[in-house]
């Protein structure tokens, strides 16, 4: 099936890449309102537990219905944990807990310093991105900058005080979490997505091995809510179903017929959606500097991701 262009023509297949691309992007943006409703009610370890368990049943209930077979390899499955657990258990926790400090939006606004963190782990992971030249070295550059005005580092921390230590520690949580994924997504083109297992039968061991923690940490650490409303149980559900199971179906499809580098770039887009939707939504505002740094970080993820070139870029340390 394909979206046809105005001659008739096909333009965009649904099973291209780039569809995939831009329906992860919608996806991920719309996931930060759903942290910020959920994480009002649940404790961040709840949150993350019921964000992958919600994702992983549906993928397991396809899995059987298809006949499939998850991985069973030791070292494969190895590899899986860890990539669950810098994609999924560890990021998931830290922007449940940043769901209680800041505004959905700015979440998202943080999030797009992933291609950053993404290009740094490249280089170190992947035999084929190890070589830095000018652009990158400035893309870094310029993307540090831009989260430094997210944070409004002068006066202002995103339009709040900077004796605000809560929102200070927000944005200290989503950082952290977007380092996570700049580092998985790299170490999952290496060691996962290569695999001869399909994107079903991958993201679905993933789920599951991301949960497994949490299954011991959840009742150990955190107390049952006194009540779950249906807004909180819709936005779990809507995160484990779409924003995690679907996503991450989509995600190792990208990672695999994109690569590492253009699957992180998904964060360009999803400021704008993430923006968008905790203004209409959730009646968020912004501070002028925050969509000003959004865009400074995106302008640095593009320049380290070659989408932008200064006049020569050479090797770093080269004429």
């Amino acid at each position: 099936m394909s979206v046809l262009s105005p001659t008739g023509a096909p333009a965009l297949r649904l099973t291209d890449w780039r569809a995939k691309f831009i329906l992860l992007a919608l996806i991920w943006g719309m996931s930060f309102v759903f942290i910020k409703v959920a994480a009002q009610s649940l404790a961040p370890l709840q949150l993350s537990f019921g964000r992958i368990a919600a994702g992983a049943l549906p993928l397991l209930l396809v899995v059987v219905l298809r006949g499939r077979r998850l991985p069973t390899s030791p070292r494969l499955l190895g590899h899986i944990l860890v990539a669950a657990l810098l994609l999924n258990t560890i990021p998931f926790t830290l922007f449940g807990y940043a769901g209680q400090l800041i505004p959905s939006a700015v979440m998202g606004i943080v999030n797009a310093s992933t291609p950053l963190f993404g290009v740094v782990f490249s280089m170190l992971l992947l035999a084929d991105e190890r070589r830095p030249d000018r652009d990158r070295v400035l893309g870094l550059a310029v993307g540090f900058l831009g989260v430094l005005v997210v944070f409004g580092v002068w006066n202002s921390l995103g339009g709040l005080d900077v004796s605000d230590r809560d929102a200070m520690l927000g944005m200290a949580y989503v950082v952290a979490a977007t380092a996570c994924y700049g580092l998985g997504t790299p170490y999952t083109r290496r060691f996962v997505a290569g695999s001869p297992h399909g994107a079903l039968e991958l993201a679905t061991t993933q789920m599951l091995l991301g949960a497994a923690p949490l299954a011991v940490l959840v009742p150990l650490l955190t107390d049952a809510p006194d009540t779950l409303s249906w807004q909180v149980a819709g936005a779990v559900a809507a995160l484990g179903t779409v924003g995690t199971g679907l996503a991450f179906m989509l995600q190792y499809s990208v990672i695999r017929e994109a690569g590492a580098t253009v699957a992180t770039t998904v964060t360009y887009v999803v400021p704008v959606v993430s923006v968008a939707a905790g203004i209409v939504l959730l009646g968020e505002r912004l501070s002028w500097n925050q969509p000003l740094g959004a865009l400074v970080i995106v302008l640095g993820a593009a320049l380290c991701q070659g989408l932008l070139r200064t006049r020569r870029a050479a090797p770093f340390g080269g004429r």
